[in-house]
């Protein structure tokens, strides 16, 4: 019994030792989806906020984009940086105050062809106020602060 207890705690802690390493960690950051796993491209061809689906993902500068068709992910393949998010999908307003804040992929807009998201339906309509003005603050803050963790700011 001891022999068995012995060998039992020995792939136990084999068992844990693989789960701990740094690759395993990259995984599940490589598995995070970008856009709360909404479909960057649909924003565009289809002029609303879209669910993306396991079927058809693509890998972008370590984000990982779900999208609803396999059209969408070719024509994201073909140019990801027409359709990523401004500021990393952060909140377009946020990054105008020199914040980091976590967006709703309901709460959109593209303007030059440029997605841009918002934290909420509330904070979105204090951006419409004033759209170019707040993009042109967002733009001189990203400099800062797109390098820094939210919790930073």
């Amino acid at each position: 019994m001891k022999m068995m207890n012995a060998f039992l705690v020995s792939v136990f802690t084999v068992f844990m030792a693989i789960a701990a390493t740094p690759a395993l960690a990259i995984d599940v950051t490589q598995s995070t989806p970008g856009i709360s796993g909404y479909d960057p491209v649909a924003y565009f061809t289809e002029g609303k906020a879209m669910k993306g689906s396991g079927y058809h993902v693509a890998n972008y500068q370590g984000v990982t984009y779900a999208f609803a068709t396999k059209d969408h992910k070719t024509m994201f393949e073909a140019n990801p940086e027409k359709f990523v998010p401004a500021y990393g999908g952060y909140c377009a307003y946020g990054v105008a105050v020199g914040k980091k804040f976590v967006s709703d992929p309901e709460a959109w807009k593209v303007v030059n062809d440029k997605l841009y998201l918002n934290l909420d339906k509330d904070i979105q309509s204090k951006w419409l106020q004033d759209v170019p003005g707040f993009i042109k603050k967002s733009e001189a803050n990203w400099i800062n602060i797109k390098d820094k963790a939210a919790s930073e700011l």
